[in-house]
């Protein structure tokens, strides 16, 4: 059986390792043990953040959709209800843009979702009402 050497295999493992951690300071670095463990929870980082990035857009998105719709007197949820209701099948990432960017343009989208609110409102208040139970007194 041949004799293995793996000396090329080991130094190409570890310039790939110190090429990643260019940038971090002193041995962490120059030194492949130290290196490793900084990369490794670097990449793990990196790993997390890539989802929490998501989650953060999200949030930032509703804030500016309830921003933008307060000025013209409801709130998040009932806009959200209301454009459901509308039929409007925006994404809140393109409503958070008209919100910010295009604010005469939301507009039209708030007042289409105050209108189909206000339509669908009554109509379920008056069915609840005729399916609960008269009280006895």
């Amino acid at each position: 059986m041949a004799r293995v050497k793996r000396g090329v295999t080991s130094h190409a493992r570890h310039k790939k390792v110190l090429k990643l951690a260019r940038g971090y300071r002193e041995r962490n670095r120059t030194v492949f043990r130290v290196a490793l463990e900084k990369v490794e929870k670097a990449l793990q980082y990196a790993y997390r953040d890539r989802r929490a990035k998501k989650r953060n857009f999200r949030g930032l998105w509703i804030q500016r959709i309830n921003a933008g719709v307060r000025q013209h007197g409801m709130t998040y949820s009932q806009f959200m209800n209301g454009i459901k209701h509308a039929g409007i099948d925006l994404d809140r990432k393109v409503l958070a843009d008209l919100a910010v960017r295009e604010p005469d343009a939301f507009k039209v989208i708030v007042d289409e979702a105050q209108s189909a609110l206000a339509k669908a409102v009554p109509a379920a208040q008056s069915s609840t009402a005729q399916s609960s139970p008269a009280e006895v007194g």
